[in-house]
């Protein structure tokens, strides 16, 4: 039982290795890459539209609903990384019922590496929203003896993020490779379903967080637009 894809090397040269975890997450990026491509290849604003078109934009509204309820105006302008976000987490949940594939988010480098992406798209569209002064004075908001704690926030929301989707994907794994062992019958079809249950549910959760850390970041910049578009 492998506890994580980064156990299983495919080719090594001295210090450069090529293990599942790389190799996954290169093969759930190209299937998003080209089933994008050929989705969007032919769109159509008739009446008449291809499955997978309809199929596509229920996605794209979906997340863009999700987006707004959660209080970012102009949502578009954040679709694009929620949006891909929950793509690849959740493509990578479905590929699990395919035999031989191996997850990345079970392991803890990709679950970091997407951390890091919430922890760089945080300030950037903060900054993009409040401009520079306005993103660096909301560290030092009510008084600025909170200054130590909204940095060690930004970076304890990361690892916490990091660590959340690892645990909750990988348990799944554990789990199904215990039960595979006592039950190879039964068990194994029950987890499956639940794994892959689980998975849409962290791509969910990650996408939502990811959000609102965004929305905490720009949220004066929007309150500001509110009050004198009433006024």
């Amino acid at each position: 039982m492998h506890l994580s894809p980064d156990e299983i090397i495919y080719w090594q040269y001295g210090l450069f290795k090529l293990n599942a975890t790389i190799v996954f997450s290169w093969v759930a990026m190209a299937v998003l890459v080209v089933g994008s491509w050929l989705i969007t290849r032919k769109l159509s604003i008739g009446l008449q539209r291809a499955r997978w078109q309809n199929l596509l934009e229920m996605v794209v509204i979906a997340i863009t609903r999700q987006i707004e309820e959660i209080g970012l105006e102009r949502a578009q302008n954040y679709l694009p990384f929620l949006g891909t976000l929950f793509l690849f987490v959740g493509t990578i949940a479905l590929a699990t019922i395919i035999p031989g594939f191996e997850p990345p988010t079970g392991s803890l480098s990709t679950t970091a590496a997407l951390a890091v992406c919430v922890f760089v798209a945080v300030p950037f569209f903060g900054i993009r929203e409040q401009g520079v002064g306005g993103y660096l004075g909301s560290y030092v908001k009510p008084t600025f003896i909170m200054l130590p704690f909204n940095i060690i926030g930004e970076f304890s929301r990361t690892l916490a993020l990091a660590i959340r989707l690892f645990g909750n994907m990988m348990s799944g794994t554990v789990i199904l490779a215990i039960l595979l062992s006592i039950a190879p019958f039964f068990f194994p079809l029950f987890m499956t379903v639940l794994g892959l249950l689980t998975g849409m549910v962290q791509a969910y959760i990650f996408s939502i967080l990811a959000a609102v850390y965004i929305a905490a970041a720009t949220r004066t910049r929007d309150t500001r637009v509110a009050i004198s578009t009433e006024q």
